[in-house]
């Protein structure tokens, strides 16, 4: 039983891939490494006095897909991928809330990365 308890916050931190990413020769041609944080809202009621996994969003599901969406593509944009990721981060009918972060590392030359961040907000009726 849920009394308007807070949603669960999952969040995957520091998730490093390499995919192809940006607009010159130099990067169509070399995959480039890349940082994913994402944060994940959901009502968790079930999963909160549970132990199956069935009653908990699972993230390790979420994660696989998204590391294959990003090792298996190509992106001209930062903001193309980091929607991509987004949509894979909120397909879960439970998710309220999502999050993504994603950092080109050493974009610019004094700059440890440059990032995007996008979310998105479930309409409540």
């Amino acid at each position: 039983m849920s009394f308007n308890q807070p949603d669960a916050i999952i969040r995957i931190k520091n998730l490093r891939l390499r995919t192809f990413i940006g607009i010159k020769e130099e990067e169509i041609n070399n995959r480039q490494d890349i940082l994913i944080n994402v944060v994940i809202h959901y009502p968790a009621d079930k999963a909160r006095n549970s132990e199956n996994i069935e009653d908990a969003l699972n993230y390790r599901t979420i994660t696989k897909a998204v590391i294959h969406h990003v090792e298996n593509n190509r992106f001209a944009l930062l903001e193309k991928l980091t929607q991509d990721v987004l949509e894979i981060v909120k397909q879960h009918p439970w998710v309220t809330y999502a999050e993504v972060e994603i950092d080109k590392l050493l974009a610019l030359r004094y700059a440890d990365s440059v990032s995007m961040t996008m979310s998105y907000r479930r309409d409540i009726l």
